[in-house]
């Protein structure tokens, strides 16, 4: 891999959202490591080279919120929740359990590209090897 490339990680159950995700963030340069459960999402983001997650919080097999969490225990790269829920006390509970950002469903990829860019610009990717625990943004 790339000593430069920016590693984001998927969770999302719809396949077809995570598909456009995953198309997305590849054109905008990331390495994309894409699941489609909060299982999933929680074992992969255990990984140092993960440099951006993007969670979807309506998941099969847990509460996203929950997974948030556990995410955030096991890295400090930024959390950017892509979820149908709008609510004002939804997006407030997210950012409570760690999100960065908040996007919701239906969003256009333009925006998508623009808060990844903004959460884990491209030129903030350091030289040296990563060192887990720390940001990779």
């Amino acid at each position: 891999m790339n000593q430069q490339q920016r590693v984001c990680l998927v969770v999302e159950d719809d396949d077809d959202i995570r598909g456009l995700v995953s198309v997305v963030l590849s054109r905008s340069g990331f390495l994309v490591k894409a699941v489609g459960t909060g299982t999933e999402g929680i074992a992969a983001a255990a990984d140092p080279a993960i440099a951006l997650v993007t969670l979807d919080l309506g998941l099969p097999d847990m509460d996203g919120h929950v997974v948030a969490r556990a995410i955030r225990a096991l890295t400090s790269a930024p959390l950017l929740f892509l979820t149908a829920r709008s609510e004002e006390d939804d997006v407030l509970a997210g950012m409570a359990s760690g999100a960065a950002a908040y996007l919701t469903k239906p969003f256009h990829p333009k925006e998508l590209k623009a808060l990844a860019a903004q959460l884990c610009p491209a030129d903030a990717v350091p030289q040296e090897p990563q060192i887990p625990g720390k940001s990779h943004c």
